[in-house]
């Protein structure tokens, strides 16, 4: 086999396999393979996307599922797409058109001429993000690739609109929505970030008239309110009415100023006495509590502010035009100046916010399409049943599941865009409608006021236009993109037709994602998931899309904070990849990612998987280059305590790691990997190990009268290596897909595998199984040996700090002497001379060490450093007694710190947790210092 190089490359490694599991078809999935099915849906990322953080933990956990799934033997469909993503997506496209001076509003082109520019951006620019999680190395079915705007998906979102319409669950009506004025579309509830924010309450007088409608100049009613804008369009003001301070003046009228009209005082429950004076203004258009109260009460609904965001007509001339911000502080100003402004006080609010604009949104009377959610009894149950039918990690999400599946609200599913699936309802002609069709955007005016509802003759909802369609007109609106996106887990298998996909991947396993979109997307799912997909066609005991759910946290950076742009702390992955490969950030990340709780991510756990990357391609150089027969019989009576020790702690590892990756506790399962591979196999065995490998460095009685000759101990010392590496190799081929396959290669382990078994690629090599009772007894493996490998191990750890404390390098060749207090055999002897890189470890159960002799207890009994020639102890005593004066004063200096609760309490949190590692570090020095003192000086 050819040698391995000394130094691991990365960059042409990965994409040297990438391209070969690709042109090999390694990704893809056959619906007619014998094998038991595992399949899972990537949450499709926005067709704007790059590849963030984010992306790389969600998409890294679908991957070491999909591989591990492999190894398995199961057929294996991770299927990948894109979202249109609606809002993003016209945002956008408007903003490169404006910037290239081509449109200053889509308007301009119109619908057909500015969806000719999406697609041209789409086509261009859409496909960034699939590039770069590839660089990644995530194993999808490229070649089931979905777009949520391909033909044939639209065609199932029209399927979905047009059954549930037929089936009385899709309605249009009139309600107050969230309205993003700047993409100027309604939002769902869902869809609008609260925000907390430092503003203003402003209470303000409105004149009390008397019984001849003129006003009182000494009486008024004083409102409190956070948006004084909206006050051009308030049409009363509402008290509670178990309010003692107004109930005289229910029935009354006061003025509203600025706008010089009366309007009535009421009472009305919903006013909660305790918020500013106790006596609200009622703006019925801008405001969903008003809203109720004027409906109750029969007031008219005055819109003043547009769905652009500016102020209209109604809002009076002085104001019309403005924007509403601009308005805010023109109204204050004006009533300033009429000495209407009764005072103005700092309020801390919740203000919400678009999640795609990032702009303030309006309530927003519209007229819109709604859906009644379907299939609410059989989503809930499947969460809710014990034991439940899917399963969510962490478990407490089915609780947050659970209370909102219960307290649904009816789903605002249109959207004033272009972008996007087109709602196919067709209205027959009559005067107007036409031209708001074509328009199909509401500008400056408030939100066309649509018709009454048309008589269902003149209604035709089908997924085709009618056939004389030049007497009808298509509704304007498109679908919220979460419409195409809740369908996700069979559209893109060819539903409606039961196919091959279908019958193979449905429902699918497993689902990542983040809690964010628990109700954007999930819930919707499950709902859409037991609606469609429980026709008899398809054959199904039950009808949920997934089976097991797992909710990713979010990552911050090392201070905890959410990782933005603005803040300069979000790194680019692909560099990161550029600079240490992509096994590097895939194993850094998970190592950081703890169960369901977000991600503290630093670069220096990249660091650490770069170094983990290169501790293995190290292993397996020092294996090759030891030469002998790859993969070898292993011959148990030839296994020494070492080799039987490593066999069960690979036992161990391998069934801690299946259990980990079982319970989707994935950062345990790298910490499993961490510490088996660089803790036992590095640290240890590898060591251990070369005292057979290298019979010459052996103390002379070493080989005692063992019967085997040096030449097969060797042999089998090989043999167990490599048996333990190839295990190892796949163990990580999950987590480091790119590397595991280069050794797996270099090794020529792949040669040694049964056909479509790890012979092409190690991808299909099977999952290490646990040894078993059967396995260790036949290689003569006993579990004595953990004991005896222990007390070796804390020998060696106590014969190290000997030198450490003594300053001693740890490249001078010593002689160190143990009093035993059991049998240490020749091997073992070899073993600890090697590890406590000694000249000699002489076993005299008589010794008699000289006063001042450093010395430790172990298990194996006391080990002893005899110092002469090696320091001055006189002068190591003073050292000492320095390094212990200095690190008391410094434990002194960071207890007196912190046993200051103003300073506690009025640090950063990081701030003091550094002062708390200082306090920590300082006392571990002055009790090492001690220690050290006290075995110098003791007798």
């Amino acid at each position: 086999m050819p040698e391995i190089p000394k130094v691991y490359e990365p960059q042409a490694v990965e994409a040297r396999w990438y391209e070969f599991w690709c042109e090999r078809g390694c990704f893809t999935a056959d619906p007619h393979s014998p094998k038991p099915s595992y399949a899972i849906v990537i949450p499709p990322p926005n067709v704007t996307g790059v590849l963030h953080m984010g992306h790389v933990l969600n998409n890294t956990i679908q991957d070491i599922l999909c591989r591990k799934a492999r190894m398995d033997g199961r057929e294996v469909l991770w299927l990948p797409g894109t979202d249109h993503a609606g809002i993003a997506t016209q945002a956008v496209v408007e903003k490169a058109l404006r910037k290239q001076g081509v449109i200053k509003h889509r308007d301009e082109l119109g619908r057909d001429k500015f969806l000719e520019h999406v697609w041209a951006w789409k086509q261009k620019n859409g496909g960034i993000i699939i590039q770069q999680l590839k660089k990644l190395g995530c194993s999808c079915d490229w070649s089931r690739e979905r777009f949520t705007m391909d033909p044939a998906y639209s065609t199932c979102v029209q399927r979905v609109f047009v059954a549930l319409y037929r089936k009385g669950l899709i309605y249009r009506g009139k309600r107050m929505v969230h309205w993003d004025p700047a993409a100027r579309t309604a939002l769902s509830d869902e869809e609008v970030d609260m925000v907390e924010e430092k503003g203003h309450l402003w209470h303000l007088k409105y004149p009390l008239l008397d019984e001849h409608g003129q006003p009182r100049p000494d009486q008024w009613v004083v409102v409190a309110t956070t948006r004084p804008e909206t006050m051009l369009g308030d049409e009363a003001v509402a008290v509670n009415p178990e309010d003692p301070r107004y109930q005289k003046l229910v029935g009354r009228r006061c003025l509203l100023p600025l706008q010089n009209k009366a309007i009535p005082i009421i009472a009305d429950p919903l006013v909660d006495p305790k918020f500013g004076t106790g006596a609200v203004k009622v703006t019925p258009a801008h405001d969903p509590a008003d809203y109720e109260i004027a409906i109750r009460h029969g007031l008219p609904l005055t819109v003043v502010i547009g769905p652009d965001g500016v102020m209209t007509a109604q809002a009076g001339e002085d104001f019309d035009g403005m924007d509403r911000m601009e308005a805010r502080q023109a109204v204050v100003e004006e009533l300033t100046g009429q000495g209407l402004l009764l005072k103005t006080e700092d309020y801390v609010h919740n203000v919400g916010y678009s999640q795609r604009s990032h702009v303030p949104i309006e309530p927003y009377l519209s007229e819109q399409w709604f859906l009644k959610y379907p299939s609410v009894e059989p989503a809930i149950a499947c969460v809710e049943n014990s034991p439940p039918h899917m399963r969510f990690f962490p478990d407490r999400w089915a609780r947050t599941y659970s209370h909102w599946m219960h307290h649904l609200r009816d789903w605002c599913i249109s959207r004033q865009l272009w972008w996007g699936h087109r709602i196919p309802v067709w209205y027959r002609r009559t005067p107007g409608r036409e031209s708001r069709a074509a328009e199909g955007t509401p500008g400056r005016e408030p939100l066309r006021p649509r018709d009454a509802a048309p008589a269902a003759a003149d209604i035709w909802c089908d997924v085709t236009p009618p056939q004389d369609a030049e007497h009808w007109v298509q509704d304007p609106d498109v679908l919220d993109t979460w419409f195409s996106s809740w369908l996700w887990p069979f559209a893109t298998m060819g539903w409606p037709e039961a196919t091959d996909m279908l019958r193979k991947f449905y429902p699918t396993t497993d689902l990542v994602t983040g809690p964010d979109i628990l109700f954007f997307w999930v819930a919707r799912m499950i709902m859409a998931g037991y609606e469609f997909m429980s026709d008899p066609r398809f054959g199904l005991a039950d009808a949920l899309p997934f089976r097991n759910v797992y909710f990713t946290g979010i990552i911050r950076d090392k201070l905890g904070r959410k990782m933005s742009k603005s803040l300069g702390n979000s790194p680019d992955p692909l560099e990161l990849i550029g600079r240490y490969g992509a096994d590097a950030l895939r194993f850094g990340t998970m190592r950081s990612a703890p169960l369901g709780q977000d991600v503290l991510f630093d670069e220096n756990d990249v660091v650490l998987g770069r170094n983990f990357c290169n501790k293995l391609w190290n292993a397996c150089r020092f294996r090759q280059i030891q030469g002998g027969r790859g993969l070898g019989g292993i011959v148990p009576d030839l296994l020494t305590r070492d080799d039987q020790w490593i066999l069960l702690r690979l036992d161990r590892a391998i069934r801690e790691l299946t259990g980990a990756l079982a319970a989707y506790n994935f950062s345990e399962a790298v910490q499993i990997l961490y510490r088996f591979f660089w803790s036992e196999c590095c640290d240890w065995y590898l060591e251990a190990c070369k005292a057979s490998l290298n019979p010459e460095a052996a103390p002379p009685d070493a080989a005692g009268d063992a019967p085997d000759s040096a030449a097969a101990r060797r042999a089998n010392t090989l043999a167990v290596l490599d048996f333990v590496l190839s295990h190892t190799l796949r163990l990580f081929h999950p987590f480091l897909p790119f590397i595991t396959e280069e050794l797996w290669h270099g090794m020529g382990y792949h040669e040694h595998q049964p056909p479509g078994q790890g012979d092409t690629t190690i991808m299909f090599a099977p999952w290490p199984q646990p040894l078993g009772p059967g396995m260790l007894e036949r290689f003569g493996v006993l579990q004595d040996c953990l004991e005896v490998a222990e007390a070796k191990q804390e020998l060696v750890v106590q014969g190290r700090n000997l030198r450490r404390e003594t300053h001693v390098a740890p490249n001078r060749k010593v002689t160190f002497v143990l009093k035993p207090s059991m049998d240490v055999p020749p091997q073992d002897r070899a073993v600890l001379t090697l590890l406590l890189n000694a000249a000699a470890l002489d076993v005299d159960p008589s010794f008699q060490p000289p006063k001042g002799t450093p010395s430790a207890r172990v298990r194996l009994g006391e080990l002893y450093l005899p110092l002469d020639g090696l320091i001055d102890v006189a002068a190591e005593q003073a050292r000492l007694a320095k390094e212990l004066g200095r690190a008391e004063a410094e434990v002194a200096k960071a207890q007196q710190k912190l046993s200051n609760p103003a300073f506690v309490q009025k640090v950063p949190p990081h701030v003091l947790q550094e002062h708390q590692n200082r306090l920590a570090d300082w006392t571990a020095k002055r009790d090492q210092a001690r220690h050290a003192l006290d075995r110098l000086t003791r007798g």
